[in-house]
């Protein structure tokens, strides 16, 4: 079940879990610092002019507003639930065939990955080669010419002619065993396996160097490649952000038991909440008189005064005129209520706020970042960012581009316009988010900040209420 802010608050913020308490026991009369509600009834006024002058009021007593709540919900039978289905539907075809198109690159990515770790293993024993494991890697370039290169001769290979006809059983040993045509001809060996095993070290020796030069080459083109595959899997994630974006805003709500929404009726309800939080300035408190002196040099938590407004709107849609969108008019109820909360109670909100139903549609955008994904942009980092030199050995070349570290399903979220999300320079993954702790309220924030701080936005609550009310002569109010 979907859990309103105010009721996020008085159960994950103790101050106000443990007012709710007291309430239930009918200790207080109130579980909020205060609370006031408005009903405008109008089926030729809108909801427009309501919330704005509401907002611009808020933005006047300076509350920083932000939008928490965006549903609606309209009847089946609607013509507003028609149209917004159409453009729906607009908005998930278009993301679709995107997400295809994103897909069809994320395989060849992974095609990509999986070619180039086999490339760099056996790149690997060419470099081992010219290094203290000589031995090792030339065995194990004389396995790989076996079963690769020579298998291709049938019966004429050097492992078909060992295991299966006499006399050649000393022929596998004797290749492994062979470095070079001097050493064959010092072998206590008899004439026919030397003629083939002479013939078969001269083309193993010409094997190892043209294979290693197409190798290095086929590596680097298909880094090329890689690279190439990233760039289009950033752009066809850009594209494809907004429409996901627009078919999410589009969605309905469900209007389950909602007497107010009648199939056949032509009607809507919309739901919007916004909090407008003011920061308390201890330093300047104090100095004028209100916090103790001592306070001026106190290191507290940020306090702040919120002001939760809900609004809650029956309407009638009607097309404006030629217009293709609509106007409402109905019965609106704006209800007011103040809380004092902290910069951790804040963070507790957003995160509780977060993992429940009213950010579930978020969740599935963000489906993609999940742990394989972390996990193929470490493979994609590791290959983009790899050194070369002209040789081939691994030496930092001056002539190499600027390193991409950037992530390829960044833009799909967002993520390249919010610089807070972004990996700080050396981090291979972004770290998780660690569930938010409220401690406990020092004497001077229990005794003195909060009671402060809720006493003035109970004061400003009220005026909102009040301006308005007596601005537009509410006839019904509470």
């Amino acid at each position: 079940m979907v859990k309103s802010i105010s009721e996020i608050i008085e159960s994950v913020i103790p101050h106000y879990a443990e007012r709710a308490k007291k309430k239930k026991e009918g200790k207080i009369s109130s579980v909020e610092e205060a609370e006031h509600k408005l009903v405008y009834d109008s089926s030729s006024e809108t909801l427009e002019p309501i919330y704005f002058y509401i907002l611009d009021l808020m933005n006047d007593f300076g509350l920083n507003a932000e939008k928490l709540v965006d549903n609606f919900t309209a009847s089946p039978g609607s013509g507003h639930f028609a149209e917004l289905g159409q453009r729906a539907t607009i908005m998930q075809q278009q993301g679709s065939k995107l997400l295809g198109d994103i897909n069809t690159v994320l395989r060849s990515i992974l095609n990509l990955i999986y070619d180039l770790r086999d490339f760099k293993l056996r790149l690997q024993l060419y470099d081992d080669l010219k290094s203290k494991d000589k031995e090792a890697a030339l065995l194990s370039l004389k396995q790989l010419w076996m079963d690769k290169v020579d298998i291709n001769k049938g019966n004429s290979s050097i492992k078909a002619m060992a295991l299966g006809q006499a006399g050649f059983q000393t022929l596998i040993d004797a290749f492994l065993f062979a470095k070079d045509v001097p050493s064959v001809e010092k072998m206590d060996l008899n004439d026919r396996v030397k003629r083939i095993i002479l013939s078969r070290i001269v083309e193993f020796n010409h094997w190892i160097g043209e294979s290693e030069n197409e190798l290095r080459k086929r590596y680097k083109i298909e880094k090329t490649y890689l690279k190439s595959q990233v760039n289009s899997l950033k752009i066809y994630s850009r594209w494809a952000r907004p429409y996901l974006k627009a078919a999410q805003d589009l969605e309905m709500g469900q209007g389950g038991r909602e007497p107010s929404l009648v199939k056949a009726f032509n009607t809507i309800i919309l739901e919007l909440t916004i909090m407008g939080k003011r920061k308390l300035n201890v330093k300047d408190e104090a100095i004028s008189g209100n916090l103790p002196k001592d306070f001026k040099n106190l290191k507290t938590r940020d306090y702040y005064g919120c002001v939760l407004v809900s609004f809650r709107f029956r309407g009638i849609p009607q097309r404006a005129g030629q217009q293709p969108h609509y106007v409402f008019g109905g019965r609106a109820e704006v209800s007011f209520k103040a809380y004092a909360l902290n910069d951790e109670e804040l963070k507790k909100v957003d995160e509780e706020l977060e993992s429940s139903d009213l950010g579930g549609a978020l969740d599935l955008i963000e489906g993609a970042t999940t742990e394989s994904i972390e996990n193929l942009q470490e493979e994609i980092t590791y290959f983009l960012e790899e050194k070369e030199d002209e040789e081939g050995k691994g030496k930092s070349s001056k002539e190499d581009s600027p390193k991409d570290t950037s992530n390829p399903f960044k833009a799909l979220f967002g993520g390249y316009n919010d610089k807070k999300s972004e990996v700080k320079k050396g981090d291979s993954k972004p770290k998780g988010k660690e569930k938010v702790v409220i401690k406990s309220e020092s004497f001077a924030e229990k005794t003195y900040i909060r009671p402060l701080v809720a006493k003035g936005v109970i004061e400003t609550t009220f005026s909102l209420f009040d301006i308005y009310k007596k601005a537009h002569g509410m006839a019904s109010f509470t």
